[in-house]
């Protein structure tokens, strides 16, 4: 399989396919396709079906294999990004719940439950994520523009509710309190930020989906 990532700021990932291979994507992610493209419905199993429910995802999935050589094209459904993600064993990677777009066969999609409590609940990622393991190229829609660090062991990073997108399964995620009663009522970030430990890279959105609703949402009329 190659692939080209195109377009801004509602990126297109096109993917070309020898025969035989086979693309997994959530419900509605085609754009377009060669004629040749056959599909196919699958759930996984009622762990893997209600896993990717509770990660943002339809319970269903569907496979497209390519009957001689054909293309497929997966869209953008926000203004950002596409990152393509190569996924093998011990490079997992945890990303926003809806990030999943595509993938090769090789990539599984399940439920990554943050393992701190507080961080689930205040940290504003949520306490559910979703992961890719497995083995494979995987693709994910990312909002806004998306800046890439790599934290050495220990390093940290704050980041404000929401505005992490993904990073790898070997970074650690939990809140921090924002100190001050009049930095918490009047800052106007909140009670609580997102820090991160390393090692590993993380992925950081300038736009979070719900902020861009949040900013668009004066200029809707109201009946």
């Amino acid at each position: 399989m190659t692939y080209s990532i195109e377009g801004t700021p509602l990126p297109v990932v096109i993917c070309n396919l020898e025969s035989g291979e086979t693309m997994i994507t959530e419900k509605g992610g085609m754009a377009w396709m060669s004629p040749n493209m056959q599909m196919e419905t699958v759930g996984g199993g009622v762990g893997k079906m209600f896993g990717r429910a509770f990660s943002g995802e339809a319970m269903f999935q569907n496979r497209y294999t390519a009957r001689g050589n054909g293309m497929i094209a997966f869209a953008s459904s926000m203004p950002g990004q596409i990152r393509a993600f190569e996924i093998m064993p011990g490079s997992e990677i945890i990303c926003q719940k809806s990030a999943f777009l595509a993938s090769t066969a090789g990539v599984e999609l399940s439920v990554h439950f943050n393992k701190k409590a507080g961080a689930g609940f205040f940290g504003g990622e949520g306490f559910i994520m979703q992961k890719l393991s497995g083995r494979g190229i995987a693709f994910v829609e990312l909002d806004g523009y998306i800046k890439e660090y790599e934290l050495a062991p220990g390093q940290q990073l704050i980041i404000d509710t929401g505005y992490l997108a993904a990073m790898e399964s070997t970074v650690s995620l939990d809140i921090q309190s924002v100190q001050g009663l009049k930095n918490k009522f009047f800052g106007g970030e909140g009670f609580f930020n997102t820090c991160i430990t390393g090692p590993g890279k993380v992925w950081i959105q300038s736009m979070p989906i719900s902020n861009l609703a949040g900013s668009i949402l004066p200029f809707i009329p109201q009946r």
